[in-house]
């Protein structure tokens, strides 16, 4: 029988395929102590592996518990235990746009490698808990097959990409951000220039001003669509970011042309790269790095930045062909059947949207709390080939969007959909939350925002066609703490988990945040008023909804409703749910939803959203060192071509990671290392060792010169190699010294 590595062997890209098996000798490393627990622990979250809490032993799945049987332990703590303990592996899905090919994959390795559980999340990616880490190299693989990466989807990196799920068939865009989203998803995946950021980045696209898709003003990074003088272009804005203090992006560039959007970005980067923040993980975003700054004196950094950039072919490559990621039908336009039953009419009211394009429907898939099966994956993408193609999305409110439903085939596919169990109806209302993971998996979970989300949808769906419009109309999302995951700042009403302590006893608690705006790309944010025990939440819910509609003015919003009347109206109504009765009244006041025991927040640990602060150098040169082993284990097997080559392949990576430790502009290409590293470190001779006389260095350049591994014997391999040794131990030294340098200019 054929093994699926022997089936894919063909279908993986060159490039993934290295970066792969790079991980996975780094994971042997690991198992051998010979790499750093620091070092690691930022390689691992870049590529998409995180550790993840155990405390609970369950996860709840929005309709009750289902025990676990994996072992328990902590992804972060040593050779010991790192393989004891499954943790989560994060999937990036540019735009949220999936193939059915991709889902297929993607459901078969959660049912294979964790527990059948595929989870959307609020940045259009998708998540696998429970994953054995040495299982991630095969997994990483066969996502590799059908073209999805996990390169930094975790750590201090370019995050996913996002952008609305109804570009390019959207009744109301400047025009489809898609074929920019991508280009900006390739041209900054692995670049130099984002490799060494304090914090994780995050990028969005949006297709117009007025509507939530692209949500750009809570993003470090945003572009928003627009035509100037017939010229396509974007509004671009920086700094923004949620968090336990969120902050508005400030406009960058009011207009933007498109040849000029992956030069700015890249300016950007290398500013944040350079300036920002590497001390304090809590100050190292780059919100607070324009703060610092002030907006003026960014912008004037950015564009002295770009002057100075390198020509680079992609910022505009792209451009000759934007309508390579166009979709297509796969079915004849058509109007939905007028003799359509009450349940379909009851579910398309909110969960199929016209397209641009007549006849087309995108119809959104309301997921609980964000989570499919693999049985329901495999199923959703026999529906995609059967009605819609690949053109699948993840959005951002944790449903799938299929685009280009044809009206004619409507009926049938909602049919199909309600034999998966999920025909629910009312996306984009208030049943329809958003959630982060919170005290289920995540470390710095301080309530559960999933059990709360989900014991909400249980009541308001059972009144949903009840509900006033202008309640059902409402955003409700939760985080589990202060960092906003759930992004519940810009809800009309948001929840952030808390703890109080009532009678000696830790009581799970939501903080209520009223008066968020969703629209027009989350316009603004909303702020605390008062905390509430979590199990009166969702009387707190009831109470506010009726001091609204009881309230406001004719078809006044609940923004304007709340401006108009003040937080301190609202306080009053939830003065009477604030206090919990003792534990002898009512001990289910201790515990929090969907976990029986008493509740404690005594198993908090360190998050790993943010990951450790690792100068990009160290991964060059421990790449290096890598490259250096494996041309070793070629030399044993006999291959000395191999193993000559890829010693110098490790000379030039360190060569690479000691230039650019320099800021100094470098491409890929050897020939361009080769040159910057003797303009830079030879020459200068910084990287001139005195025992050596700059013999070490001199490895380097005669080897670029005479190309001796290009038919190398074993006497020539094993000579090669002895010098690759030497210059990587230079190399190290010389990092030493260029440290201790900028160490002591500082001190000064």
């Amino acid at each position: 029988m054929i093994s699926w590595k022997e089936q894919l062997s063909g279908r993986i890209p060159e490039q993934l395929g290295g970066e792969v098996d790079l991980f996975e000798g780094q994971i042997e490393l690991k198992k051998q102590g010979k790499i750093d627990d620091k070092i690691f622990a930022e390689t691992r979250l870049r590529r998409g592996v995180y550790g993840q809490r155990y405390d609970n032993g369950l996860r709840d799945d929005g309709t009750g518990q289902r025990p676990l049987t994996f072992p328990c332990g902590d992804l972060t703590k040593g050779p010991d235990t790192v393989w004891d303990a499954p943790g989560m592996m994060r999937i990036k899905i540019p735009f949220g746009k999936l193939t059915a090919e991709q889902l297929d994959v993607l459901s078969e390795l959660a049912e294979e490698y964790s527990d059948s559980i595929l989870h959307v999340t609020t940045r259009q990616d998708i998540q696998l808990h429970f994953v054995h880490i040495e299982d991630s190299p095969d997994m990483m693989r066969r996502l590799a097959a059908v073209g999805i990466t996990t390169r930094e989807a975790c750590g201090n990196s370019v995050r996913n990409v996002t952008a609305c799920e109804y570009a390019g068939v959207c009744n109301t865009q400047s025009f489809d951000v898609t074929p920019y989203a991508n280009a900006m998803v390739q041209f900054l995946l692995g670049h130099p220039d984002v490799q060494d950021f304090g914090r994780k980045f995050k990028i969005a696209f949006s297709g117009c001003e007025d509507n939530p898709c692209g949500l750009v003003t809570f993003h470090d990074l945003g572009a928003v669509a627009r035509v100037r003088d017939g010229k396509r272009g974007f509004r671009v804005v920086v700094g923004g970011g949620l968090g336990a203090v969120p902050v508005e992006a400030k406009v960058l560039a009011e207009f933007c042309p498109e040849e000029e959007l992956l030069p700015l970005a890249q300016a950007v980067s290398r500013v944040f790269a350079r300036l920002g923040e590497k001390q304090s993980r809590a100050r190292a975003r780059i919100k607070f790095l324009v703060q610092k700054l002030g907006m003026d004196e960014f912008k004037r950094l950015v564009a002295a930045e770009r002057e100075g950039l390198r020509y680079d072919e992609r910022w505009t490559a792209f451009l000759e062909d934007l309508h390579a990621t166009d979709e297509r039908p796969v079915r004849k336009a058509g109007g939905i059947p007028s003799d359509a039953s009450a349940r379909f009419r009851a579910w398309a009211k909110h969960n199929l949207k016209p397209q641009a394009q007549d006849g087309y429907y995108v119809a959104v898939v309301k997921l609980p709390l964000g989570d499919f099966t693999s049985a329901q994956g495999r199923a959703l993408s026999d529906l995609a080939r059967e009605y819609t193609g690949d053109s699948i999305r993840c959005t951002v409110e944790q449903n799938l969007a299929f685009r280009w439903l044809s009206g004619a085939d409507a009926v049938a596919f909602y049919e199909r959909l309600d034999a998966l169990n999920l025909g629910e109806p009312g996306a984009g209302t208030i049943t329809d939350m958003t959630s982060c993971p919170g005290t289920d998996t995540c470390k710095l979970g301080i309530s559960s925002s999933r059990g709360l989300t989900g014991e909400l949808r249980k009541r308001l769906s059972v009144i949903q066609e009840d509900l006033d419009p202008a309640v059902k109309a409402l955003r409700m999302k939760a985080s589990g703490c202060f960092n906003s995951c759930g992004q519940h700042h810009v809800a009309d009403i948001g929840f952030t988990g808390v703890s109080r302590q009532v009678g000696g006893r830790k009581v799970p608690h939501f903080n209520i945040v009223l008066g968020g705006q969703w629209t027009e790309n989350a316009k603004s944010y909303g702020l605390v008023v008062g905390a509430v025990p979590s199990k009166n939440v969702p009387k707190a819910v009831e109470l506010i909804t009726k001091h609204y509609l009881a309230n406001r003015n004719e078809d006044e919003s609940f923004q304007a409703f709340i401006a108009r009347v003040g937080k301190k109206d609202f306080r009053k109504v939830l003065a009477p749910l604030q206090k919990p009765p003792s534990y002898e009244q009512d001990p289910s006041f201790y515990s929090d939803w969907g976990d029986p025991r008493e509740y404690t927040i005594g198993d908090i640990g360190v998050g790993e959203c943010a990951g450790e602060i690792v100068p990009f150098v160290e991964f060059g040169l421990q790449e290096a060192e890598q490259q250096l082993h494996d041309a070793q284990d070629a030399l044993d097997a006999g291959q000395a071509t191999a193993a000559a080559a890829g010693a110098f392949n490790a000379m030039v990576t360190a060569a690479k990671a000691l230039v650019r430790h320099l800021d100094v502009q470098v491409k890929d290409d050897p020939s361009d290392v080769v040159a910057h590293f003797k303009t830079h470190l030879h020459d200068t001779e910084l990287f001139h060792d005195p025992f050596a006389k700059g013999k070490f260095a001199s490895y380097l350049l005669q080897m670029h010169g005479e190309k001796p591994y290009e038919n190398a014997d074993r006497e020539i391999a094993h000579r090669t190699l002895d010098e690759a040794q030497l210059f990587l131990e230079a190399a190290h030294a010389c990092y030493q010294r260029l440290t201790q340098s900028r160490a002591a200019v500082a001190a000064e």
